[in-house]
């Protein structure tokens, strides 16, 4: 035990013995230490205590310190009450008086302490507290401004409350009901009189009433009353009555807004004569309003179910598309706008023009809101303009067609409408005159239709005479109102511009006619294309003969047709040679025929997963005796135009069979090989009977189609001749797949093995995503139908790696082999084998 420790029955210093106390008490010394305590303490602060413990240590941080301070200053005569609380959740708290008292055995002093449990009233203050606290924030947050007024005079306000009035803390209020009814609206005052003494009545109809009173800032508010009598005295009079103000201003700024747009809506409604309707499909009717009622003759008491009435009504031409219309945009949940007719009572036919929205509601119900109005009358009078408009038009254009009639049949074409050559040579002599429209300088665009001609000879003349048509009318949209438009004969025509020298405007006009002549166009179900090629000549100045100037234009279109067709060219001086020259070629290539200089260079073809040779492919070579070894761009389009194509493929082809017998005798033959073939030689129907001589063996050769603008069409020579390759066993390939040729319906009439995407959509592939995808696409478009895709263009290692991956079959390009000639190729094959053996 600690020196000074006793024992809790044993008296103080002074002779008290707390013992007997029914309060707390204990002696202490002035530093806290317990000395003599009685039971109530420890029951007041758990058993733990015991005399020569520091009663500090069993009370909060904070109390701990305040008992030692007021001991230290009880020793000195301070103030000895003060309150302390015990630690932990469940805390005690006490009110603590101190005395002082000399120790007879010891200079030091001791302490009596005595406490009060005031751990109750603690609580009950703290719920006190926090009730009004609770309440003081609700109604600050609801912004809701509390009176409390009592008979005795006594009058509160919340801060809120007067700043609803514009009013600070510290304002006075007016302190009657007289004067206070003076700032209330004077519109309001007996009806507030009257609300406030039922309201005091304690009448429930009245405990909330609206009424306007006058701001401070001299504007009126609208304030919402709540108030209740709490206290009546003892005559039942009104003690005590308590209530809640709000300024409503803006909720009755927002009814009356809504209000007036009522008004104005109802207004609109009225004077428009539709009818509102509004359908719950789940609840299975409709709500109608009386302008629905009235448009589609229903009684205001009859209930409209949804699949009977309106359904009935509806005109039995229109009703299975107007339901499957409305069933679809339903589905959809789309805003939708329909026009159908209905059958009145008398039996006439009413038109209804409708508006609707179907939308899900916030429970997940399917609902749909809309307007529907009778605009009978107006289809009648729209009926009536247009049989007046027609009439009009009609008188109008027999009239414009007995004029044009007139005007055709002298200086203009029959077919496209366009000014025929009389008239072209006219408006030249009247620019060399100096009259007319066209300024001192001007450009002549000759226009001369691409496949023009195979357009003709395979869909026949009607076909060719729409396309004619076309291209008068691109013309029309591409030149302005003063320049000048001719048809001059077959598939030419002449254009005269106004001219100032700028060029770049020229190389827009003529670059607009061509990429417009070049889109598909459609003729009996049947797609057709063709280009245009354009030759360019311009001045600026009178000086030189109109008949020169379309000379020269005529010059520069014969070199854009030699240098590719379906583009433009301006008109030089060495034009005229390139014309010469090409003339002299012409002649050769015809000789060439005869001296045997034509001859097949061979690029191989690798299977795109293994990289064996899978074919090769045959193009034409011409040996000129003096500019060596030409390449098919230099010849093949004279060779077209001249009608001598189909017997270089014929000639291509037989050399071509005694290369791959001269390969198969040395057992280094490719497994095919593939010549190019001309869309007339197509339809030649002494083909069969060439191939037939031939003894081609099955599988080992295959047609390549480079005109393919003919595989859509039904020719019924060429569709023979192509049945009669299948039964030669000889393969088709499209040629150029995916430049804007060949169509799917061609791919499906022509039924080929192979298509060969072009280099242009390859070249990228590497660096291009969408490249990539488009090529893609074409593989699997084959894929569906059966067919297998070569490769052209593949100049890389990666474009080789790419097209594989993509699903190629067969790679052909720069990358790979180049073109060679018979000796060259069949070294490179002996070296394979050697390589392979």
């Amino acid at each position: 035990m600690r020196p000074h420790a006793a024992s809790p029955s044993t008296p103080g210093a002074d002779g008290i013995d707390i013992a007997c106390l029914p309060f707390p008490a204990a002696w202490l010394d002035p530093d806290g230490i317990i000395r003599t305590m009685n039971k109530a303490l420890g029951a007041a602060l758990g058993e733990a205590v015991a005399p020569g413990d520091n009663l500090a240590r069993h009370l909060q941080g904070a109390d701990a310190a305040k008992l030692l301070l007021a001991l230290g200053r009880r020793m000195d005569g301070a103030p000895s009450t003060l309150e302390i609380s015990t630690p932990g959740g469940d805390a005690r708290h006490f009110i603590v008086t101190l005395a002082s008292q000399a120790s007879a055995d010891s200079r030091v002093g001791s302490v009596l302490l005595q406490m009060t449990d005031v751990t109750a009233l603690r609580r009950q203050l703290h719920e006190v507290q926090e009730r009004e606290s609770r309440w003081n924030h609700a109604l600050v947050g609801s912004i809701l401004g509390v009176w409390d007024q009592r008979s005795s005079g006594e009058l509160y306000y919340s801060d809120v409350w007067r700043k609803i009035r514009g009013l600070g803390p510290h304002d006075t209020f007016p302190p009657t009901m007289e004067e206070w009814l003076e700032l209330v609206h004077p519109q309001d005052r007996e009806r507030v009189v009257h609300c406030i003494e039922r309201q005091n009545a304690g009448d429930p109809d009245y405990s909330v009433f609206q009424y306007r009173e006058l701001h401070r800032d001299g504007h009126y508010v609208w304030i919402e009353c709540r108030g209740a009598c709490v206290e009546r005295d003892e005559n039942d009079k009104p003690a005590r009555i308590i209530g809640t103000d709000t300024d409503i201003s803006a909720r009755k700024q927002q009814e009356e807004w809504l209000e007036g747009l009522s008004r104005r809506l109802k207004l609109a409604i009225d004077i428009s004569g539709i009818g509102i309707f509004e359908t719950d499909f789940d609840a299975g009717t409709s709500e109608w309003d009386e302008g629905m009622r009235r448009i589609f003759e229903v009684e205001n008491d009859c209930e409209v179910q949804i699949g009977g009435f309106w359904e009935s009504k509806l005109h039995p031409e229109d009703r299975a598309r107007t339901l499957a219309y409305v069933a679809t945009k339903i589905a959809e949940l789309k805003p939708f706008t329909d026009n159908y007719r209905i059958t009145a009572r008398d039996g006439s036919t009413r038109y209804i023009r409708s508006n609707s929205l179907p939308f899900m509601d916030h429970d997940g119900r399917l609902k749909m809101i809309g307007v529907n109005w009778d605009v009978t009358e107006d289809q009648r009078l729209r009926q009536e303009l247009e049989q007046q408009k027609m009439l009009a038009e009609a008188r109008n254009a027999e009239l414009e067609r007995t004029r044009l009639e007139a005007e055709q049949s002298a200086l203009h074409d029959y077919l496209t409408g366009l000014p025929n050559r009389r008239y072209l040579e006219e408006k030249l002599e009247e620019w060399r005159a100096g009259k007319g429209a066209l300024g001192s300088g001007i450009a002549i665009l000759h226009i001369d239709l691409d496949r023009f001609k195979q357009i003709n000879d395979t869909l026949g003349h009607g076909a060719g005479d729409a396309m004619l048509m076309l291209a008068a009318r691109i013309l029309r949209e591409n030149i302005r109102i003063t320049d000048f438009a001719a048809r001059i004969g077959g598939d030419e025509f002449v254009v005269l511009l106004d001219h100032d020298g700028a060029t770049p405007t020229l190389i827009a006009i003529a670059n607009r006619i061509i990429a417009q002549m070049r889109q598909p166009a459609w003729y009996n179900g049947q797609e057709c294309r063709f280009g245009a090629s354009i030759g360019i000549a311009h001045t600026l100045t009178r000086d030189i003969d109109p008949k020169q100037l379309l000379q020269n234009a005529d010059i520069a279109l014969y070199k854009a047709k030699n240098l590719g067709r379906n583009r433009y060219e301006f008109y030089v001086q060495a034009s005229r040679t390139l014309l010469a020259d090409t003339n002299r070629l012409s002649s050769e290539l015809l000789r060439a025929l005869e001296n045997d200089e034509i001859f097949p260079h061979y690029q191989l073809q690798f299977d795109a997963r293994t990289r064996a040779v899978a074919g090769a492919e045959c193009l034409a070579r011409w040996r000129h005796p003096t500019r060596g070894i030409l390449g098919p761009d230099k010849f093949l389009p004279i060779a077209e135009e001249y009608g001598i194509l189909a017997q270089i493929d014929g000639l291509i082809l037989e050399k071509a069979l005694r290369d791959l017998d001269a390969w198969r005798q040395e057992g280094i033959a490719p497994p095919k090989i593939s010549v190019n073939v001309s869309a007339r030689r197509l339809t030649d129907p002494d083909l069969a009977r060439g191939l037939a001589d031939l003894d081609i063996k099955p599988g080992t050769v295959s047609f390549e189609l480079l005109e393919s603008v003919f595989l859509d069409r039904q020719d019924s020579a060429v569709m023979s001749n192509l049945d009669m390759l299948r039964r030669l066993a000889i393969d088709i390939e499209i040629d150029d797949f995916g430049t804007g040729h060949a169509s799917i319906v061609g791919l499906l009439n022509l039924k080929p093995t192979t298509l060969k995407i072009d280099r242009q959509l390859i070249e990228d592939v590497p660096d291009s995503q969408e490249q990539r995808i488009l090529v893609k696409s074409i593989i699997q478009i084959a894929r569906s139908l059966g067919i297998k895709v070569t490769a052209e263009g593949v100049e890389t290692e990666e474009h080789a790696r790419i097209l594989a991956r993509l699903g190629c079959d067969i790679l052909q390009g720069y990358g790979l082999a180049w073109p060679a000639s018979f000796s060259d190729v069949s070294e490179r094959l002996r070296n394979r084998k050697s390589a392979q053996g």
